[in-house]
């Protein structure tokens, strides 16, 4: 059995493995069931018609979200996870012309 402070080791190579964009075996990645997608936009500082173009939805679909009529799913729900982490990382990796 591996001591406390080699697992710790294990874990920080496999995040720096993940990090750099490597498979990491046996890695979950954890997506939250629900995303404030108000606050994230708010926090964003971006009205609504603005962030639905910043992240390829449409007006009505980003209302229904935030209205709490329909929730994101799959790739948008990762996305809006994203950005509830780092408001810039669409900017960062698309550029400021997204």
């Amino acid at each position: 059995m591996k001591k406390p402070a080699d697992r710790i080791m294990q874990g920080l190579h496999e995040a720096a493995a993940h990090a750099r964009g490597e498979q990491v075996a046996g890695l979950r990645l954890h997506i939250p069931r629900k995303v404030d997608v108000a606050a994230v936009r708010r926090r964003m500082g971006l009205s609504q018609a603005a962030f639905s173009s910043r992240i390829g939805v449409s007006a009505g679909t980003l209302r229904n979200w935030e209205q709490g009529r329909r929730m994101p799913e799959g790739p948008a729900r990762v996305l809006l996870a994203l950005l509830d982490r780092n408001p810039r990382i669409v900017e960062d990796t698309l550029g400021d012309h997204t």
